[in-house]
């Protein structure tokens, strides 16, 4: 199949519109060739979302939950029939390898069925007999919602709120993030293709004005976010004011992986490897931070870990056999964490792995390991790219601590054969998302996804997405109209 472009401009009230506003343009970081380019949105043209939204709301409502679902998986047929040019679009503009946007795509059709299996499970009407009453829990959506996408995983994130959101009810204003604007466009575009109403999905594209705007807007009633821990923050002070409004934040993570007694050395290696180096690094689940339990074996795992790293294929999507990983989002993030790196150094880390730019691109980058031990005051912030530091420690309760010295609180891991400090570590780690013996970054639709601290706002997603999406209402009710048995005392009956 040949790829499609997809649309640029605004998708507003069922009509693609060219925006007023300054230009927007999209290039790969592979080879620097240009993915997307249109006008970004205006003031009004925000405003002709959210009106679009609102006005399509009730009546989106009003539909039955089955033609929502019939709706949804028409849009998760087209998405599988043209996985192949998805896959493919999500490379060019991210640059990740197209083993991995097929993967992505997977997750994009697979939500569907989740979501809808996920809304019977956790927001179904509930009824039970109390007395003489019937006592019932209904759920009803918010409104109008926003949809602010990351750029790591342009398909799958912004797709895992709006599908809960959509089967919820609710109308949605989406804007991607300015890196990845085509790949927004399609989804958009493959909704409409779904016979999704005119107004209930509406895309606004546009860098960090348009999505201030669309998140101060007053005829927003909730706003779904992933991406940095400083936006998020901005926008739960921006909502100190507006309890009304829903706010569900995901915001990434400083990520420990402790390893404690591991047998088979090659097996931790290669989870060490994949948690922290997939995609090359651009994954909130990412481990950031190694701590080693010091043992005899200790050294023996560096080595296995670093002739790991040194025999892995980088490289862009394009190749034949695939890489590993590609790039990061843009030359420019790749210099940001070249200089994270050098910085590291410069405070008297060891590195045993150097982070260099390959092949003159700034955003293929070789990864970068190295040692910490022993420094104290390092910045406890998210490198956002293909570098992990490594600490030794004297015991697992000096792992656990050291672990838990972040702000955030995404995902931790454990490598052990040992059942009693697997059962230490889930009992005293402080995250969201927990594996053992298994990478950081495996997760499950099935399972939710989110994270305590500066990671977000305890709201999570993936199978509890549905509960951000709509609002409990109870009631005590009786057909018939009669007085009770007992009155309340002091009350006559003339």
């Amino acid at each position: 199949m040949h790829p499609t472009l997809p649309p640029t401009g605004q998708l507003i009230q069922g009509q693609w519109l060219s925006g007023d506003g300054p230009e927007l343009l999209s290039h790969s970081p592979s080879d620097g060739g240009l993915v997307w380019r249109g006008l970004s949105a205006a003031s009004a043209q925000v405003d002709a979302a959210y009106a679009a939204a609102r006005l399509a709301q009730p009546a989106w409502w009003a539909r039955s939950l089955e033609e929502r679902i019939a709706i949804a998986r028409r849009y998760a047929s087209i998405v599988k029939e043209r996985s192949e040019e998805l896959a493919e679009l999500i490379s060019r503009e991210s640059g990740k390898t197209l083993w991995e946007s097929r993967g992505e795509v997977g997750t994009v059709a697979g939500k569907i069925e989740l979501s809808i299996e996920a809304l019977h499970a956790r927001r179904d009407t509930q009824r039970f007999e109390l007395g003489n009453y019937q006592a019932v829990t209904r759920f009803h959506p918010f409104g109008v919602m926003a949809v602010l996408g990351p750029f790591n995983f342009p398909a799958h994130l912004p797709n895992g709120h709006i599908v809960p959101a959509l089967l919820a009810g609710n109308t949605v204003v989406f804007k991607p993030s300015e890196l990845t604007p085509a790949v927004g466009a399609w989804m958009a575009a493959a909704w409409q293709a779904a016979g999704l109403p005119a107004g209930v999905l509406n895309l606004l594209q546009g860098a960090r004005e348009v999505g201030q705007a669309v998140a101060a807007h007053p005829q927003l009633d909730g706003l779904l976010f992933t991406g940095s821990s400083a936006g998020g923050r901005a926008l739960h002070r921006a909502f100190a004011e507006h309890p009304q409004k829903i706010l569900a934040l995901e915001m990434g993570g400083n990520n420990p992986l402790v390893v404690y007694k591991a047998g088979d050395l090659d097996a931790a290696a290669y989870l060490i490897l994949v948690s922290a180096f997939i995609t090359a690094g651009q994954r909130c689940t990412c481990a950031r931070r190694l701590i080693l339990v010091e043992d005899a074996h200790t050294e023996q795992l560096l080595a296995r870990l670093k002739r790991m790293l040194e025999r892995l294929r980088i490289g862009y999507w394009t190749e034949s056999p695939e890489p590993f990983y590609g790039t990061v989002i843009s030359p420019e993030a790749g210099q940001r964490i070249e200089r994270e790196a050098t910085e590291l150094i410069a405070r008297g880390a060891v590195p045993l792995m150097s982070l260099a730019p390959l092949r003159g691109n700034s955003a293929l980058l070789s990864p970068g390991l190295v040692e910490v031990t022993g420094i104290e005051g390092l910045s406890d912030e998210e490198v956002f790219g293909p570098l992990l530091t490594v600490r030794r420690v004297s015991s697992l309760e000096a792992a656990i601590a050291e672990a838990n010295r972040t702000r955030y609180g995404l995902s931790a891991g454990l490598i052990s054969d040992q059942v009693e400090a697997w059962q230490q570590f889930i009992h005293e780690i402080r995250a969201g998302v927990v594996n053992w013996n298994r990478q950081t970054t495996g997760a499950s639709g099935k399972l939710p996804f989110g994270g305590c601290g500066l990671s977000g706002n305890h709201r999570p997603a993936g199978f509890y997405s549905a509960d951000y999406c709509s609002w409990a209402i109870g009631s005590l009710e009786s057909q018939d109209l009669q007085l009770p048995g007992q009155l309340e005392p002091g009350i006559e009956i003339a």
